[in-house]
Order: C-alpha cells, then sequence, then structure tokens
C-alpha cells in the first residue's frame, strides 16, 4: 500500500461519539483511525494478536499529529482513508483522511488528517525490526 493506494474503512457517526454540541468529539476521530489502522494490518493478513504471538512484535504509536478542517455530526456516513507513506526498518508512517463520501452534489471534504508514525517493539518495549512478511504485505519490501 506505499504505491500510493489507500486503504478504505467505513465509519458510521453514534451518539456516544459526539459532543454536547452535537459534533464528533476531536478524541474519538483517533479511534476512528485506529480502528482503520487496525483494518489495513487485517487486510494484510495481519492482527495485533498474530503479530505477537508469531513474532514477538507489536506495532505501537510512535508520534500523532492531526488537523481538525471540518466537524462531523451525528448519524454521518464517514471513509478513513489510510496511506502508507514511508517505511524503514523498525518504524513507518500513515496519513489517514477522515472524510465524508463524495456524492452526485458535492465532492469528498476532509474532515480531519492524521500523520501517524508507527514503532515496531518487542515483549520488552525495545525496538524490533519490522517483519518482512508485514513490510510485504503492506506494499514495501525495502526500507525507505
Amino acid at each position: 500500500m506505499t504505491d500510493g493506494s489507500a486503504h478504505t474503512w467505513p465509519i458510521r457517526v453514534y451518539y456516544e461519539d459526539t459532543d454536547a454540541g452535537g459534533v464528533v468529539y476531536y478524541a474519538n476521530y483517533l479511534k476512528f483511525a485506529e480502528r482503520a489502522r487496525t483494518e489495513l494490518l487485517r487486510c494484510g493478513g495481519f492482527d495485533h494478536t498474530t503479530l505477537l504471538q508469531d513474532n514477538g512484535v507489536q506495532i505501537v504509536v510512535r508520534n500523532c499529529t492531526a488537523e481538525y478542517i471540518l466537524p462531523a455530526r451525528l448519524d454521518d456516513a464517514l471513509e478513513v482513508r489510510s496511506r502508507i507513506t514511508t517505511m524503514g526498518g523498525v518504524s513507518f508512517t500513515i496519513r489517514q483522511e477522515i472524510l465524508r463520501p463524495a456524492t452526485d452534489e458535492t465532492r469528498a471534504n476532509p474532515l480531519v488528517v492524521i500523520e501517524v508514525r508507527l514503532a515496531c517493539i518487542d515483549r520488552d518495549f525495545k525496538p524490533a525490526r519490522l517483519p518482512s512478511a508485514l513490510k510485504a504485505a503492506l506494499g514495501h519490501t525495502n526500507a525507505i
């Protein structure tokens, strides 16, 4: 998926996701992004439990930035588009856009743009190399 293609995951805004003003509470966008990243891994044939059991590693957030552009509201149907932008030996970066899908009348507008740097760690929480099978599943076999 580092070839420029994006993984897309649908999200629906529920009452529990909103704040007193009726818009999505800012921290919930991070939850939406986390779910989409988990599904991206799953799409590549990996899940967090299997990574730890079979490879002795975990993928954790090292750094995260978010730009909030437009609000989402109760019952909105959203998409999280995740694109891997860099891949290294022990870490990789994903750009995630949370948006309302385009309709006949409107184009897709990003609501939130999140940049997440993920790191691979071992059971002792020390940096570990990304498993080559995981890198291959994510579409990138050579470190950048």
